[in-house]
């Protein structure tokens, strides 16, 4: 992530960039508005500016800010620029040395005191309803907590989870699972097929008690609260005694991934996402018939910053009767990025239209995606257009077809 307090953005890592545009048509501001500056080579371009002394202007952070950090330009870059550890830099002197409006820093204030904290966000669930009907009013007061009222989803009951799941048959391995902030609150059905999914493939699954995992802190350069939850998060998994930390959220996965970078050690564990495990262990649990056609959707986290890719579509695709479509444009973002949909409304439900007609395109029955975010910005981008669409995890769905089941409705 950085170097540590007081440090910005590398100039050696900048100096990598030899502005050959083939980051251009992967980025997704850049695709929207052709502006040079909202570009990964123009961003790149101003953090040079900024390590030669040139103050940040509103303007320059403005740029900053309107970057999804959806990396699609590391995975496109013949020069190997490290994008992703550059705005991360970057985000943090943005917040050490931008004077935001007071409204903006309210806003901010507020989303940074709540999704972080699970059992603040548990608050919430009772209202969502309401707060999906209130969206358009809260959206007067500022659009920020107008878009986060309408992502809000329908939550289902919660579910808790023992601290240890059996490993169901043969044990093959022992894994510690990630429960997450968002998806543990507001999509507890997905931890809970998590882990009856790694138990059914014959693994004890070690669930601590756990805060957040720090990934929307580090993505948004509150670079102090971010190494704070990481610390915590490691420490509660190296007490665990596991040796591998499974995550179903790509975000989450993402940062703690990266979690030597930003705390300057390596944790004793190793993080893998559902689908990478599950693809490097091996079927074990008979497949039964899932009928249906699906689109899988690339969340920016797990094919971008972690490279994950076919897995999921290999898990997804040995399941018996099941079609899989792929959806068009597949490495633009769906504007979700973490909190990007909270805080660049407009660029986010455009981001979210465009992805939204392209699901559409596939005519799926079902989408499944592998983060919380994406599920509910694709979501409510379907329902302004009309066209709901059942979502899913790809851990619902590999529940369903091993214990020969229907698969419940999604989000």
């Amino acid at each position: 992530m950085t170097g540590g307090p007081g440090t910005g953005p590398d100039p050696k890592l900048i100096d990598d960039c030899v502005h050959c545009g083939f980051c251009l048509p992967t980025c997704p501001t850049y695709v929207l508005w052709g502006e040079e500056m909202d570009s990964p080579r123009g961003r790149i371009h101003l953090m040079g500016q900024h390590v030669e002394g040139t103050p940040i202007t509103p303007e320059m952070a403005g740029h900053f800010d309107a970057c999804l950090g959806c990396m699609a330009c590391v995975t496109a870059c013949p020069s190997g620029v490290r994008y992703d550890r550059l705005i991360e830099q970057t985000r943090v002197a943005v917040e050490r040395e931008h004077e935001r409006d007071p409204q903006e820093r309210a806003v901010r204030g507020l989303v940074f005191s709540l999704f972080p904290y699970p059992s603040r966000l548990r608050l919430l669930r009772p209202g969502t309803g309401l707060a999906r009907r209130m969206a358009g009013f809260l959206g007067r007061a500022h659009p920020g907590l107008g878009a986060m009222a309408a992502l809000a989803p329908p939550v289902p009951l919660r579910q808790r989870l023992p601290r240890l799941v059996r490993a169901r048959g043969e044990r093959r391995a022992v894994v510690g699972m990630l429960t997450g902030c968002v998806q543990r609150e507001f999509f507890p059905q997905v931890n809970a097929a998590t882990a009856r999914v790694l138990a059914l493939e014959g693994c004890d699954v070690v669930i601590p008690r756990q805060g957040c995992c720090g990934a929307l802190s580090v993505h948004s350069g509150r670079e102090d609260q971010a190494r704070r939850l990481a610390r915590r998060t490691v420490r509660t998994f190296e007490r665990a005694g596991v040796d591998t930390v499974v995550v179903n959220a790509a975000g989450c996965g993402s940062s703690m991934k990266e979690y030597a970078d930003l705390l300057g050690t390596r944790p004793v564990f190793r993080v893998a996402d559902l689908s990478e495990f599950l693809a490097e262990l091996g079927p074990a649990a008979e497949r039964h018939p899932l009928p249906m056609t699906v689109a899988y959707h690339d969340a920016c986290h797990l094919a971008h910053a972690q490279g994950v890719r076919a897995q999921p579509r290999a898990l997804l695709g040995a399941i018996p009767g099941l079609e899989l479509r792929e959806v068009p444009e597949s490495a633009i973002c769906c504007g979700s990025a973490g909190t990007y949909n909270i805080f660049q409304p407009e660029a986010a439900r455009d981001l979210g239209d465009r992805k939204a007609a392209a699901v559409a395109a596939t005519g799926a029955e079902l989408l499944v995606s592998a983060n919380p975010g994406c599920t509910m910005q694709i979501s409510a981008a379907m329902r302004r257009a009309g066209r709901e669409i059942r979502v899913a995890h790809v851990a619902e769905v590999l529940d369903a077809s091993l214990r020969g089941v229907s698969l419940g409705r999604g989000a």
